[in-house]
């Protein structure tokens, strides 16, 4: 089995700090690249992240202060990992909630600006979640009949999601071997940000999502409560949210 390909895809995992998008760091990121003649270049990094890695973070992927001290950072190799997976579709495991987000707030911190809202993203537990309701260790016991011994190592973890992905192609006919349905299929709602914190409705206008004003349209929240655009600002949302939200209010502005 291979995916039918019509431009790169890079599947990819991150080991972190914590699971907080807004705050925490990469320690760890690996690639693969799959071609669409099925070829396969795979790079993995330990990363700096510049603060302390908690215990409880080093207890889940075994990585720790003194493995990464000498490691370069993020803002070091923004531009090089930017530059490989430019032109590329995404993939990975749960990576539409929090790989994706974590990665690009990472990116925003760095100077580098990469947006993968112009790209396909398949989300691997999505599709899972949907089939079977499964782990990664179990889905990689499921489909593969293998047990997953090095989980989180980010290139185990990712060879893991690519493993998975290729066999719930097999598993399933309803499941079309491309990339565009893939992402579509995977996706739980149509976030503006990240984060989801404001989505599409379904006439594709932008809803806020959390809070006193949840469900109505920004927009109209921007309106009618100046001070709202300000709190966003001043307060702890990812710089990708307020990245969307200043688009809209501008956007709103030249009308």
């Amino acid at each position: 089995m291979h995916l039918n390909l019509k431009k790169p895809i890079a599947i990819f995992d991150l080991e972190t700090t914590g699971i907080d998008v807004s705050h925490d760091r990469i320690v760890e990121i690996s690639i693969i690249k799959v071609m669409p003649d099925g070829s396969e270049d795979v790079k993995t990094q330990r990363i700096n992240p510049t603060v302390s890695i908690p215990a409880e973070a080093t207890r889940v992927h075994g990585i720790t202060n003194e493995d990464v001290k000498d490691c370069p950072t993020f803002k070091e190799v923004a531009e090089s990992v930017a530059a490989y997976i430019d032109g590329c579709d995404v993939a990975g495991y749960n990576s539409i909630r929090f790989d994706v987000p974590l990665l690009v707030e990472e990116f925003l911190r760095a100077g580098v600006d990469v947006d993968f809202r112009n790209r396909h993203m398949v989300d691997v537990q999505n599709i899972f979640h949907r089939m079977e309701q499964r782990t990664l260790v179990a889905a990689y016991k499921f489909y593969c009949q293998k047990e997953l011994t090095n989980a989180h190592s980010a290139e185990a973890d990712t060879r893991a999601t690519y493993d998975v992905l290729l066999a719930q192609l097999e598993r399933y006919p309803d499941l079309q071997n491309d990339v565009a349905f893939l992402a579509e299929f995977s996706a739980k709602s149509r976030n503006v940000d990240y984060a989801g914190r404001i989505v599409l409705d379904d006439n594709g206008v932008e809803i806020i999502n959390f809070g006193k004003y949840k469900g109505k349209k920004v927009a109209d929240v921007l309106a009618k409560d100046p001070g709202y655009y300000s709190w966003v600002m001043n307060s702890s949302f990812t710089l990708d949210t307020k990245r969307m939200l200043t688009q809209i209010k501008q956007r709103s502005i030249n009308r």
